[in-house]
């Protein structure tokens, strides 16, 4: 067990080392640091010594991969690839492009965001996989073929319906909760009531079609007519047996889900008004700040990679087979 885990996370190094490489070939080499300049200046008309000032003010004066007027080890560590990407791997991001350490942005802003995907990761698992079971429990009756219909046409539905919608009914016809805006300690639960029912809403249509599916294809195993055979009743077969041997399949799309609630959700606490870190995400881009923008890549790029890692340990230890091989 633990050499699969070790063999599986030098997997990911050249995985991440990639992910890095190509992220700053295409902030540094497609995007120069004079494109940033005149980007930021915001000028037609920029003129060279203002584009040499700010590239020293934010540190990308520096040649991008080999400075040859260092001495010694600074030919490699004085350059914009080792500041601005080696050093990713040590969790030093530095600071955004109004001077605020972004580590500490990040590790401020991260609570909000898990307070909202959190518990729509939990109740929206729970209810999806009690829907299909309910669906799966009654196939090929009235209630399978409409609840069907139902995911069908909640998954062509866009989210932003859902997130315009359930701010107009319940926040301005109905005044139940505020339609935006964000408290902390218990104050933010009145702020996360209307954001967690949409984000469970939403996506029960495509996951709860998904895990009826899984569920239909393990009744017809032989496993489950042997169970039938012997006089077990269906919910017994459903719960004990079908339940049971669809979790690997659920747990694909489950805990790799996990390291990336860190991330938040970038729709909902835009348009609700949460400081988390799909926020902080869009604002950075809008504004053009590129230190922000690639320290949230790198950490996408690692939660990803840490989601695979865990799926692949789980698969061990919900089927034994994998472990024999």
């Amino acid at each position: 067990m633990l050499a699969y885990i070790v063999r599986r996370i030098l997997y990911a190094i050249p995985i991440l080392i990639g992910v890095n490489v190509i992220t700053f070939a295409l902030f540094f080499v497609v995007n120069s640091p004079d494109d940033m300049a005149r980007m930021q200046l915001g000028a037609k008309r920029v003129t060279p010594e203002a584009i040499e000032k700010w590239k020293a003010e934010q540190g990308y004066d520096k040649p991008l991969l080999w400075n040859a007027a260092a001495p010694g080890a600074g030919k490699l560590t004085r350059t914009i690839f080792y500041e601005r990407s080696v050093r990713l791997f040590a969790f030093d991001f530095g600071a955004s492009e109004d001077k605020r350490d972004i580590a500490a942005e990040i590790g401020e802003r991260m609570w909000p965001s898990l307070a909202l995907a959190v518990p729509v990761f939990l109740v929206g698992l729970a209810v999806c996989v009690s829907f299909a079971l309910l669906m799966a429990f009654f196939r090929a009756t009235y209630l399978d073929f409409w609840g069907v219909v139902l995911c069908v046409a909640m998954m062509s539905i866009s989210t932003l319906f859902y997130i315009i919608g359930g701010q107009y009914v319940a926040s301005k016809v109905w005044h139940l909760v505020p339609i935006s805006g964000y408290a902390g300690g218990f104050d933010a639960v009145r702020f996360l009531i209307l954001p967690v029912l949409i984000g469970v809403v939403s996506g029960i249509g495509a996951s709860s079609r998904w895990y009826r599916t899984l569920f239909l294809e393990e009744i017809g195993k032989d496993y489950v007519r042997t169970a039938r055979a012997k006089g077990l009743a269906e919910t017994v077969v459903m719960f004990r047996h079908v339940l049971r041997n669809a979790l690997i399949p659920i747990l694909t799309g489950a805990v790799v889900v996990i390291p990336l609630l860190f991330m938040g959700s970038l729709l909902a606490e835009s348009f609700f008004g949460i400081p988390g870190l799909g926020s902080y995400t869009i604002d950075a881009i809008q504004a053009q700040d590129f230190a922000v923008v690639r320290a949230m890549v790198f950490i996408g790029s690692v939660l990803y990679i840490v989601g695979l890692i865990l799926t692949d340990i789980s698969y061990t230890l919900v089927d034994p087979r994998i472990r024999l091989e």
